[in-house]
């Protein structure tokens, strides 16, 4: 028998602005990178990074992630990809946070190679901020193509399907699903509360990335137990093993802590 417990859904890949057809997919991604990169320019301001230097680090960290989240999502749905232009269609859905995060902190030392070390930790902490905003919006663009869905469930965050084309599936009209494009939405709110916090108490450089690392990749790596349509390699999908690697680096982040130096914000003028 059908469960329909859930939250109503019926996906919206693409919406009509006049005569435009805008994808939904497409425009949260880049209004998250948009928004992220604001909010990580401006905070980085008050530890003496100028905004137009995280401008242009950010901008280029973020074409880096866009190409190492695609790569890991193409590798975990290599089932899904049916001719060569399946490999770069992002337009259509389909990134890894994971794979995006991991090639933006490889190349982040090379576009900063000039900085001061305490200047290129303030980046980081703000990059970090920025991301975890952007990524929440990006998902509501997952939500939106009917991606990162899982089985059916009881569960009253899960999705009753109304209809709709959906990137994963197929799906049963008024069965429940869970959702974990949704789930991530919701459980990213706490994680950002909590970088505003630990920003606004002037921790030490490098502790709201160890924190945000931690949290992500623990619920990411757990969430992704639900997906049902990943590709696995002994048991776990690509993200997880990623977000093993991004917890050890939030630990390594935590546990070095008091090596690094306080970083006083400046006071806003008069």
């Amino acid at each position: 028998m059908s469960v329909v417990t859930g939250i109503p859904y019926e996906t919206f890949p693409s919406i009509q602005v006049g005569p435009l057809t805008v994808r939904v997919f497409g425009l949260m991604v880049a209004l998250g990178m948009i928004v992220g990169i604001i909010v990580a320019a401006r905070r980085n301001e008050r530890f003496g990074v100028p905004r137009g230097e995280t401008e242009r680090v950010g901008f280029w960290l973020v074409v880096i992630g866009l190409v190492g989240a695609r790569l890991l999502w193409v590798l975990s749905n290599l089932e899904l990809i049916d001719s060569p232009i399946d490999i770069i269609a992002v337009w259509e859905g389909g990134l890894s946070f994971t794979g995006g995060f991991i090639a933006a902190a490889l190349a982040a030392p090379l576009l900063t190679r000039g900085w001061p070390k305490g200047r290129r930790w303030v980046f980081l902490d703000g990059a970090v901020l920025g991301l975890a905003i952007g990524q929440m919006i990006g998902r509501i663009g997952c939500y939106a193509v009917g991606e990162h869905l899982g089985g059916e469930t009881t569960f009253f965050l899960g999705v009753t399907y109304q209809g709709g084309v959906t990137i994963e599936g197929p799906l049963e009209i008024g069965v429940t699903y869970h959702n974990t494009a949704l789930y991530e939405f919701l459980w990213l709110i706490p994680i950002i509360v909590i970088l505003f916090v630990l920003d606004r108490r002037g921790v030490r450089p490098g502790i709201m990335t160890g924190v945000f690392a931690i949290w992500y990749g623990t619920f990411r790596f757990l969430t992704d137990f639900l997906r049902e349509y990943d590709t696995t390699l002994y048991g776990l999908t690509g993200a997880q093993y990623g977000s093993v690697a991004l917890v050890a680096i939030g630990i390594w982040l935590l546990a070095t802590s008091s090596r690094r130096p306080e970083v006083e914000a400046a006071q806003p003028s008069q």
